[in-house]
């Protein structure tokens, strides 16, 4: 098993991140950049850790970096400032040995809740989850939430966007958790939701905008849409052949 843990400016925060870990088989911890000794601190808090800079800007970068550095059968993403418990990683992976592709962490599903969700945040994430299920007859409800584990062979299904390449891509951004989901419900992932709790950030500021980040998040619902109705189109197409 493979966490990944994209950071930046996330020195002050790791420590406590790493006293919740339970024993795992690889940590890669991705580096945005930080200008506090995060990758340092890192080291220090996990001397066998792979620890490695992003390619672009943005935490979907940070986390494809991380999806192709990881050697685990199962990969748990989570963030760097504390937001999410690492001592809630076997209700994840229990979810995926009992058959799930994709345990999707929820903060309104049984037993998880938030300390940091704002009532705007809220309101949008509900607008977003029910355009989504809608669309893709799905059943999500928290969308947004970016705690989430899968299992690594099937990352190709989500298709995400090459870390190599030198200008921004779609998908490099807090959409990504919007990508993943979609398109693992796209592939016919077996989803299961995990209830989750989010704390408050411990140190430091967030990064997220609700009004900015929710239009990305909506764009990306579009994208999506349209890229699986073509897919369909052209599959129908060859059918009649």
């Amino acid at each position: 098993m493979t966490v990944v843990l994209p950071t930046r400016n996330e020195a002050r925060n790791l420590p406590y991140v790493a006293k919740r870990m339970p024993p795992v088989d690889q940590i890669v911890v991705i580096d945005g950049g930080s200008v506090d000794g995060t990758a340092d601190v890192a080291r220090q808090l996990w001397p066998g850790a792979t620890v490695i800079e992003q390619t672009r800007a943005g935490k979907g970068n940070a986390l494809a970096c991380g999806f192709l550095a990881a050697t685990g059968d199962i990969i748990v993403m989570i963030d760097g400032d504390g937001s999410t418990d690492p001592a809630e990683i076997p209700l994840f992976v229990d979810a995926l040995i009992n058959g799930a592709d994709l345990a999707k962490g929820s903060r309104f599903s049984r037993g998880g809740g938030s300390d940091d969700i704002t009532h705007l945040r809220r309101i949008g994430n509900k607008g977003l989850n029910w355009l989504v299920n809608q669309l893709f007859d799905t059943e999500f409800s928290d969308l947004c939430y970016g705690y989430n584990a899968f299992w690594r062979r099937n990352l190709s299904c989500l298709d995400l966007p090459s870390i190599e390449l030198a200008d921004p891509q779609w998908g490099d951004g807090f959409e990504i958790e919007t990508v993943i989901n979609v398109r693992a419900a796209r592939s016919g992932w077996a989803i299961d939701e995990v209830g989750s709790f989010e704390g408050k950030r411990i140190y430091g500021r967030s990064n997220l905008n609700a009004v900015t980040d929710g239009l990305r998040v909506l764009r990306t619902i579009s994208r999506e849409r349209r890229e699986h109705r073509a897919v369909r189109t052209a599959a129908f197409a060859g059918l009649m052949r």
